[in-house]
């Protein structure tokens, strides 16, 4: 199987794929009577025929109270992330706090200690959000540790999600310059690149438990059911020689980098692209005989359940299937091209149903199968542009090299053979359609016949953008069964997040389980990610997170050094947010802590 950067059905699959039609936050400045005005808006980005287009969805405006704040002080942090209610105040308690009131050196004020706080703090909600702090302090018992390894998990996830780098990067830079310590309570002298280590060996044990952990918490925040399964693999790979390491081999790289050894990954997901397990395959493994293992292993881990497998074609073969049939599985997949060939006279025919603009499907019943027939417009067009190019490049050269035989530039048939080899192997697409034919000449020239085969160019423009559906489901809507089966690239866009924005490849790691438990840190990294999509597309926000944590890094926390006539008062605070950024937290209602916090103590008095 080509992975998530190739194939035409994945490609043809992307381009018709609502998920391709990502929402994202775009921040607009307009300006009005000499005065500049930000606002955001929701914009959907949709692959069309003639290129990718931008629309606006909705502008996103405050929700009325913005200007009414809620007084939260710093002690309140581990009741907001954990989702408690706020305590309600009886007869003893005053409504509002009193003011201090101190004469302040206005010459003398200074701010110190300026760390990042609204990155963690959004990845500590999602860790909470997600039951992984509780199900971390049950699994992780502290013993003598100075610090718990559920904390230090903690801080592993934490630092992928936002900031990804190395343990080493961790600790020397990253979680010193962020408010980590002030909301788990470690000071950044505690956090060594030893101890994140340690951290990941102490992790790793749990993987089969935190993914049923997972499956359970999905199911309380947003109803999955997990009917559905969508498993796709991809590979990941490294820098280093990989002694350590039995699985690092060198195979099929979808990074475009066979020169390194690499693991493949698989991963399994819902229909919302919640990620719920992943195992982790030799990198020389080939995609198809991983299919019966992983069904195997999700049903021996997590149950045998009434579920329907989503694959893609790399994932099929006749034996995979008769397996899953033999197993009581149900499966969605896609099949190879060459099938297209047994159904030429449906696809010839008209009675085709519209699934959305430019997109047609057929249903063809068999014996125990159910074909879904697809073709988009769109897709052929661009399929046959492609292959246009290839006939036209192979069909030029290899009228070069024939011409240089028969002038008697070239005269090693082998020499020539090799090169006839290349440029098929280069230009593959059209290499089929051309019929080459080397013999040795009376005069001791060498003579290259090239011949076009017209009809299998004619069928291969014919089925341009056309593909096929294979279930064993009693679904009988074609419609249904197209766009369950489009869902799938909900996984490849995970793999996307997993090596772009969570920094996934390459991997530094030397030995065998320090690699799985990096994986893991990813994997869980990624949960949070999808769930922040989720929270977002329920709260009116687009599914793209990426801008909302650029904006959250801008949100600071430091301390405020007031001088008064006996000593200086130091005022940790959290920076007020930009009016744009608190119409986001309103809409996802997030609350921060606006109170001072004194710290007493730090500083002697003044002379």
């Amino acid at each position: 199987m080509k992975s998530e950067c190739s194939g035409d059905q994945s490609l043809a699959k992307r381009s018709e794929s609502g998920r391709y039609s990502d929402m994202y936050l775009r921040r607009n400045t307009k300006k009005k009577n000499g005065a500049d005005y930000d606002c955001w808006t929701l914009v959907e980005s949709v692959r069309t025929v003639r290129g990718p287009r931008q629309r606006i969805v909705a502008t996103i405006g405050k929700l009325p109270g913005l200007d009414r704040e809620e007084r939260i002080g710093w002690e309140a942090i581990s009741r907001i992330v954990s989702g408690k209610p706020q305590p309600e105040t009886d007869l003893f308690n005053p409504a509002e706090d009193i003011p201090a009131w101190a004469t302040v050196d206005i010459h003398g004020v200074q701010v110190e200690r300026l760390r990042s706080f609204g990155d963690v703090y959004l990845g500590l909600l999602l860790w909470n959000k997600l039951g992984l702090a509780d199900f971390c302090r049950e699994q992780m018992p502290s013993n003598r540790e100075a610090v718990p390894w559920w904390i230090m998990a903690a801080v592993l996830v934490l630092a992928r999600f936002c900031a990804p780098s190395s343990e080493l990067q961790i600790s020397e830079f990253w979680y010193g310059k962020t408010a980590l310590d002030d909301m788990l309570g470690v000071s950044d002298e505690k956090i060594n690149d030893d101890r994140l280590y340690r951290a990941l060996d102490a992790l790793l044990p749990h993987k089969d438990v935190l993914c049923r952990h997972l499956q359970k918490r999905y199911g309380e925040l947003f109803g999955s059911t997990f009917d559905f399964l969508f498993y796709d693999i991809t590979s990941t790979y490294f820098e280093g020689t990989m002694k350590g390491n039995d699985q690092a081999k060198r195979g099929y790289s979808r990074d475009s980098r066979p020169d390194c050894p690499q693991v493949c990954i698989g991963l399994v997901a819902t229909a919302e692209g919640l990620p719920i397990a992943f195992e982790i395959f030799d990198g020389n493994r080939p995609d198809v005989t991983t299919t019966q293992e992983m069904v195997q292993i999700m049903e021996d881990k997590y149950g045998k359940a009434n579920r329907v497998w989503v694959m893609d074609r790399g994932m099929v073969s006749e034996a995979n299937l008769e397996y899953m049939r033999k197993a009581g599985a149900r499966y969605l997949v896609g099949t190879p091209k060459v099938m297209l060939k047994k159904f030429e006279r449906q696809l010839l025919e008209q009675n085709w149903e519209e699934v959305r603009p430019g997109v047609d499907v057929k249903l063809c019943r068999s014996t125990d199968e159910t074909f879904v027939l697809c073709r988009s417009q769109g897709r052929k067009e661009k399929e046959n542009a492609i292959l246009n190019r290839f006939v036209t490049r192979l069909e030029t050269k290899l009228a070069n090299l024939s011409y240089q035989a028969e002038t008697g530039k070239v005269r090693d048939r082998q020499k020539i053979e090799r090169r006839i080899g290349r440029l098929l192997e280069q230009n593959s697409r059209a290499a089929s359609l051309f019929n080459v034919t080397v013999t040795e000449t009376d005069d001791g020239n060498v003579s290259v016949e090239v011949k076009k085969n017209e009809g299998r160019r004619q069928w291969a423009v014919e089925t341009g953008g056309s593909y096929i559906l294979r279930t064993n489901w009693t679904e009988s809507d074609p419609k249904t069964l197209w766009h369950t089966y489009i869902q799938l690239t909900e996984v490849e866009d995970s793999f996307r997040t997993e090596k772009h924005d969570l920094g996934m490849r390459p991997i530094f790691h030397q030995k065998q389980d320090r690699t799985q438990a990096h994986i893991l840190v990813c994997f869980l990294a990624l949960t949070m990610w999808r769930t922040l999509q989720q929270w977002m597309k329920a709260s009116g926000l687009g599914t793209a997170p990426r801008k909302l944590l650029e904006e959250l890094r801008e949100l600071k926390s430091l301390d405020v050094l007031l001088p008064t006539r006996e000593k200086i008062l130091r005022l940790r605070i959290v920076a007020t947010p930009s009016k744009e950024l608190k119409v986001l937290l309103q809409r996802l209602k997030i609350l921060l802590p606006n109170k001072p916090k004194l710290i007493e103590n730090v500083v002697e008095k003044m002379a």
